[in-house]
């Protein structure tokens, strides 16, 4: 592994933004992202803890975007948004067979594993047992990102006809077709980040399919409804999920050019 200036770093921005501008959705709205972020209306003091964590989002999605603050900024992030997958858990656990559940935590959980991977993979340790503890590491949350991006498109097998009522009807050949067609890319995208074989153009891949449904799903919907809450999340989130898709494929990249120059 090598430190992040081998790569690019407009993943990392992206990412950063992205939670830089949830965090000031939640703070105009004095709310969570609902349906991303299903905090329950009981839970007490919840407007406060809506602000508390949009100030953490802004401030993280700020830290990101300089070399000497973004492993804090990441680190931060990496606890919000495990956080708010684990509020998916009890969806989880009692509804199993709901697909959908799983799809609402992998959405989070895997926002949460690509910044820990970001985090390990800035200024790593050079050699001895903190490097290869960083490169054991390393190797974990890949393999969990990749399980993440499966099960995302095992959603779109399972709730095909929403995911293709989401696909804007004029792309040919049909709605059907490209819901399941992007389900499968995503599995074997998953696949292959899990096995390492072409990983890191199986994340690009991953990256480019975020971005397109940023642009062809959640952009109409934010010029449909300006004011929509739901719409400006559900876009953030998804640019969210590109950007971290970026950065773990700069991540990968890095990795690969560190063990063929010997320095892993």
């Amino acid at each position: 592994m090598t430190d992040r200036g081998a790569a690019s770093d407009l993943g990392i921005h992206v990412y950063g933004f992205a939670a830089f501008a949830l965090g000031a959705i939640q703070l105009v709205s004095g709310d969570f992202a609902f349906i991303w972020h299903p905090v329950q209306p009981g839970v007490p003091y919840r407007t406060a803890l809506a602000y508390v964590v949009a100030a953490c989002l802004i401030a993280a999605g700020i830290a990101v975007q300089f070399r000497t603050a973004a492993r804090h900024g990441l680190a931060v992030l990496a606890v919000l948004f495990a956080l708010a997958a684990f509020l998916w858990l009890p969806r989880v656990i009692g509804y199993p067979q709901i697909f959908g559940t799983w799809g609402g935590f992998n959405e989070q959980f895997i926002l949460a594993v690509a910044a820990m991977i970001g985090y390990v993979s800035i200024e790593p340790p050079a050699a001895g047992r903190g490097a290869r503890r960083a490169g054991r590491a390393y190797v974990i949350l890949r393999t969990t990102f990749g399980v993440c991006v499966v099960i995302l498109g095992c959603v779109h097998f399972s709730a095909l006809e929403q995911t293709a009522a989401m696909v804007p009807a004029w792309i040919p050949p049909g709605q059907r077709f490209w819901a399941a067609a992007t389900g499968a890319a995503m599995v074997l995208a998953g696949m292959s980040i899990i096995s390492g074989v072409l990983s890191v153009l199986a994340t690009r891949l991953f990256t480019t399919l975020m971005s397109v449904f940023a642009i062809l799903v959640w952009f109409p919907r934010i010029h449909a409804e300006p004011l929509g809450h739901v719409a400006w999340a559900g876009t953030m989130i998804t640019v969210a999920m590109a950007g971290a898709g970026w950065m773990v494929a700069d991540a990968m990249h890095a990795a690969a050019s560190a063990r063929r120059g010997g320095t892993a």
